[in-house]
Order: structure tokens, then C-alpha cells, then sequence
């Protein structure tokens, strides 16, 4: 991410994929030299690369409520390119402002450590000079303060040391010194110092609600000077490089054929004969017409229901959930005949029944259709960020915007966004079966347990705008992770490159997308595919292997009703079953629980799956 053309060495870079995420606008990082804040969008230099996503852009127009946006690539510094012109990359601010320097003083106090806790100002040549004219080498502090919006500055440390803001200590010059004692880095352990003699530890700092750090200023470094905003929020106290230091809000859709358009087009000309149909049990009674007949040889008969209660209740296609149009395509995939290659942006062919299924498979009888996705076409984009509470994804595949984002730009008119390449592995599953497993008694009284917790999660996270996703969905979910592990055996790719998108829409269908994607052609080696021929091994081996865990039975006995549980959002699920990396799952390993999925120690009658498991 060079700040100049030609600079050597560079002040760092980035990949643009990392500037669509951990390192965006607004994030904290450590440069070779600098500690920095990466700038927002007005301030990301040259020329980007237009990405193209129609569905997306729609998306995020309606989330943000503009009426104007654009998608590009993160611009790019040509390697070795040392020519006069235009600077390329991004720019970055110095952040923070205060400093330690790296060696003690001699002032130690009671054994402790002593550094001098300094500003910018007080530097020469990025040295602090001490009282016997000795230039020492400083680093930034690790401490800053926060809000929930986002905002971020220095602390006002002699406000902190003294309590109040009154003290003449600042006119008068006095310094500030940073003590510390033992190697642990605790904060209980860390001393603030001012020459006067006050002290106060970073441990008191952390006390949450409290006034000790004040009430933000609404300063938004990242988007330089005059960018302060009204903010009501108290201070909260911020390890800098801390993990909740900064959460990039992302949304993705994966690029589909223009399914949308044929559907419309096949109902217009027979709009006459269906626009009286209210669902599916009146469909019978137009089937036998010849243009009805003929309109669902080109859609599915879910696509003409959907389409009808579109019309009907003047819900646009575009506001639809991100996920129901690809739902929707995967679902229309037709089998996999002859020696088609793939080509363009999304290729996919429904593997033969024969080939996975049958009565020697028993345990595959839940699932309808196997999809083999050759090639597949993702893009992402980010439209904000939070400091402390993470983002969480709707299950219809919408971020909850329960938290207040921070804006990448005074005025956002294109957002950032990184497209990858890759290749996946769809199973959908019979909607009766999972109807028939819903209506259950001892999986409607599990239900309630697993509501239980979420309501207490939900009591600790008041201002979240998460809802219950119901059983369904935590079976897909929980035999999603499932999969995964067992995949990632063979596939070639690791674990930790497998992503899953959750598909739980009662009147369309269910059922899992596992895929992978990078930016170059590594997300597309055909691993995904190729063990998608034979995927009853992989979904037996899956099975079997999540009837034990080696943490039972505390793993699956655990109860996430249980007010004194820490974990409400999952039942017999951890990490030596379940849980899996967080970049894979699109609930951060929420919403897990593999006794409904097999039958786990003590939880008989709530298993999924039943047949041709070994006993």
C-alpha cells in the first residue's frame, strides 16, 4: 500500500482482497516504520477496476438508502513502476499520536519499568530527546479509546492520570511516564505516571460505562481533518491491535445467470390463465394447459409460485433476500449430460441420482438433487465497519444492521469490492422430509430449548436485531460443519477455505452450497467437484463421524437454556465436533447442534438422519 511511486523501501503493502475486510477504511495497522489508520474512500489514489454485480449493488442501495453507488477493485502500485505521474494506492494517516519510548529512563518506581509516554510534537526527527540530550527510539502506545460508532482518538492521558482535565500539569510541561512491572503485560500491572506524582492504572480504565476516558468527541481519523461528527457515546477503553478493533461489515452474492429475467418473460405469457392461483394446491388445475405446459418446461413450478406472490404482492425481484435467487438457480440446474465444459462466469450440472443414491444408500434419502458447481463467480463488498460488536448475517443472507456502521467516506458514491473465483458442491433437500422431522415432538421440545438460549443471548445483546432461525436451519447449519470436515479430508483444499452458504427458505426449498473462491485460479482445482462424485462416502463418513465427540457427554449434554451456560447459541456442538474456522461460517459457529443431525450419547428421537448408519 505505498503512499508514492518509487518510494524505497515502501511504507507496506496490502492485497486488494485485504482492503476489502480486515485492513479497510478505518482499520488500525502496523506498517514497517508507522503505525497507521487506513483512509477513507476519498482518499484511495488511481485508477480502480468497475466490478459488475447487478444484484449487489441493488442490495446495498436499499440497505444504505442512497440512490447512487458503484463497485471498483482496490486501486493497485505496478510493481517497480518508478515513472513521474500520479500516486497509486492507498493513503494512510499516522494513528496514534502518542508514544513510549523503546528503553527505560532510569526513573524507575517501586521495581516497576519506567518509558515516557510522549506526543508527536515533543519529536525530532521521530526521536525523543531526554533531559541529558539523548535521542531515544519511540514506538506508538498500544491504548487508545473508542466507541461503539466507531470513532477512535488518543487518549487525554493527563486527564486520565489526574482524574480531571483542570490540571495545570500540561501547561507547565510536566511529563508522562508509562511504568510497568512483570512480563505478562497485564493491565492491572501497567501504571500511568505524571512527574507530579499522580498514578492511576489501565486496568480502571476498563471498566465499562464508566467516565473515566469521557464522552467521544466523534472524531473519524480516518477521514482526515474536520471529519468529527455529534456522538453521545461514552469512551471505551481500545488495545489498538486488538481482534475487536475493528469488524468489516461485508456483503456477498454469488453471480448467477439471468435467471430472473426468463422467469418473468415465461409468466407474462401465461399471466391470464395463472394470475388466480394463491398456491400450490391450484397449480393442478392449470398444468394441463398447453402454454402452461409448455411455460414449465423452461421454469419450475416453485419459480411460477414465487413469481405470482411477487406480482401479487408488488415485492420487487431485486428486494428479494440475497439468497432466494441463487436458491432458486441451483435448484433449476439441469443433469449432467455428456462432456459439457465449462464456461463463463457460473457453470453447473446436476449429478445423476444414480450415481449418489438409491436403496444401497439409505442414508442419502433426505436429499433431492446433488449439484456439481464447475465454476462459480463471488463478490464481495464492504459498506462499513464497527469497533466491538461484530457484524452478524441474517440466515436469508442480509447483514443485521442492529449495530450503527461507521461510513467509509464523507460521501460514499462507490464502495470497495473484491470478486473471486471458484468452484462448489449443492445439495438440496426434500422439502417433506424436513416438515416431516419439524413436526416430531422430541424435535419441537429440542427447539425450545435451543430458543431458550437464544433468548438469553438475546437479553445481553438488547440492541441486536438477530431472530431465531428456527430448526431448519440448525440442522442444515450443523450438518453443513459437518461436511466440511469431511471434504476437506480429500477435496484438497483446507477446512479453512470452505465456505458454506445455508439455504432455508419453507416455500422454495433447502439446502447447502459448500464452495471456495479466491482471486486468482487457485479456488477453481476441481477438488470440490471431484468429490462430489461421490459424495454418499463423504456424507456417510460425515454421519458417523459426529455421533461421538470427544468431549462427550459434556459436549452433548450441553444445555444452552441453562442461564449459567456461557454458550446459548449452541448446544452439542464444540471444538472437537462442530466448530470450525469463523472466515468459513456465515454465523461465526452459531446455531449448531449435531444431535439433530445423528443420534449423539443420551439424545435418542431427535436425529435427522436415520437409515444406513452403522448402529
Amino acid at each position: 500500500m505505498p503512499l508514492k511511486k518509487g518510494t524505497k523501501p515502501p511504507y507496506g503493502e496490502l492485497r486488494q482482497s485485504q482492503l476489502v475486510g480486515s485492513f479497510g477504511t478505518g482499520a488500525i495497522l502496523d506498517l514497517p516504520r508507522h503505525s497507521v489508520i487506513v483512509s477513507g474512500l476519498e482518499h484511495w489514489l488511481g485508477v480502480n477496476e468497475p466490478i459488475k454485480e447487478a444484484r449487489l449493488v441493488t442490495k446495498i442501495k436499499a440497505m444504505l438508502d442512497i440512490t447512487e453507488l458503484e463497485l471498483f477493485s482496490a486501486p493497485v502500485d505496478p510493481e517497480g513502476n518508478t515513472s513521474p505521474g500520479p500516486a497509486s494506492g492507498v493513503t494512510c494517516f499516522e494513528f496514534p499520536e502518542w508514544f513510549v519510548t523503546q528503553d527505560e529512563l532510569g526513573e524507575s518506581r517501586d521495581g516497576r519499568r519506567s518509558r515516557a509516554l510522549v506526543h508527536i510534537d515533543a519529536l525530532t526527527d521521530r526521536k525523543f530527546i531526554d533531559k541529558d540530550n539523548k535521542k531515544r527510539t519511540v514506538v506508538p502506545v498500544r491504548f487508545v479509546r473508542a466507541c461503539r460508532k466507531g470513532h477512535i482518538g488518543d487518549i487525554d492521558w493527563f486527564a486520565l492520570v489526574h482524574g480531571t482535565d483542570k490540571s495545570d500539569c500540561r501547561s507547565k510541561g510536566k511529563m508522562l511516564f508509562m511504568d510497568e512491572q512483570g512480563a505478562t503485560g497485564d493491565l492491572s500491572e501497567v501504571l500511568v505516571r505524571c512527574q507530579c506524582g499522580k498514578f492511576t492504572d489501565l486496568l480502571s480504565a476498563t471498566i465499562p460505562n464508566q467516565k473515566i476516558l469521557g464522552n467521544c468527541d466523534g472524531a473519524r481519523p480516518w477521514l482526515g481533518l474536520g471529519a468529527r461528527e455529534h456522538c453521545k457515546e461514552l469512551n471505551r477503553f481500545l488495545i489498538r491491535n486488538a481482534s475487536n478493533a475493528y469488524f468489516a461489515h461485508k456483503l456477498s452474492v454469488i453471480s448467477l445467470p439471468e435467471r430472473d429475467e426468463e422467469i418473468k418473460q415465461a409468466v407474462d405469457a401465461i399471466w391470464d390463465f395463472v394470475s388466480t392461483i394463491s398456491g400450490p394446491e391450484h397449480l393442478n388445475f392449470v398444468k394441463g394447459m398447453p402454454k402452461v405446459a409448455k411455460a414449465l418446461e423452461t421454469i419450475t413450478e416453485q419459480e411460477l409460485l414465487a413469481e405470482i406472490h411477487r406480482r401479487k404482492n408488488a415485492v420487487a425481484a431485486e428486494q428479494r433476500p440475497v439468497k432466494e435467487a441463487e436458491l432458486q438457480s441451483l435448484m433449476a440446474v439441469k443433469e449432467e449430460i455428456g462432456e459439457d465444459r465449462p464456461h463463463g462466469f457460473f457453470y453447473a450440472r446436476a449429478l445423476p441420482e444414480s450415481v449418489w443414491g438409491g436403496p444401497s444408500r439409505p442414508w442419502m434419502a433426505p436429499i433431492e438433487r446433488v449439484v456439481l458447481v464447475h465454476r462459480l463467480r463471488e463478490v464481495t463488498a464492504q459498506i462499513g465497519f464497527t469497533r466491538f460488536e461484530p457484524p452478524s448475517s441474517r440466515t436469508d443472507g442480509d447483514l443485521d444492521l442492529g449495530v450503527e456502521m461507521a461510513a467509509m467516506a464523507r460521501e460514499a458514491k462507490w464502495l470497495p469490492a473484491v470478486e473471486n473465483r471458484g468452484e462448489g458442491l449443492f445439495l438440496q433437500f426434500r422439502k417433506e422430509a424436513i416438515a416431516q422431522w419439524l413436526s416430531r415432538l422430541e424435535v419441537v421440545n429440542r427447539l425450545e430449548t435451543l430458543k431458550k438460549g437464544f433468548d438469553l443471548w438475546k437479553a445481553e445483546h438488547p440492541k441486536s436485531k438477530r431472530e431465531f432461525p428456527g430448526g431448519a436451519y440448525h440442522l442444515l447449519h450443523s450438518f453443513s460443519h459437518m461436511l466440511i470436515t469431511s471434504v476437506s479430508l480429500e477435496c484438497g483444499y483446507p477446512s479453512s477455505s470452505i465456505r458454506e452458504r445455508i439455504y432455508d427458505f419453507k416455500d422454495q426449498g433447502y439446502g447447502v452450497l459448500l464452495f471456495t473462491g479466491t482471486s486468482d485460479a487457485e479456488g477453481t482445482l476441481g477438488g470440490l467437484v471431484e468429490v462430489g462424485r461421490r459424495i454418499h462416502e463423504h456424507v456417510k463418513s460425515a454421519l458417523e463421524s459426529g455421533r461421538l465427540c470427544s468431549n462427550d457427554p459434556v459436549c452433548a449434554e450441553h444445555d444452552p437454556g441453562n442461564p449459567h451456560a456461557t454458550r446459548y447459541l449452541q448446544a452439542a456442538a464444540c471444538h472437537g465436533c462442530l466448530l470450525i474456522s469463523e472466515t468459513c461460517c456465515e454465523q461465526f459457529n452459531d446455531f449448531l447442534d449435531r444431535a439433530l443431525v445423528v443420534e449423539t450419547v443420551g439424545n435418542a428421537g431427535l436425529e435427522f438422519f436415520t437409515e444406513g448408519l452403522v448402529g
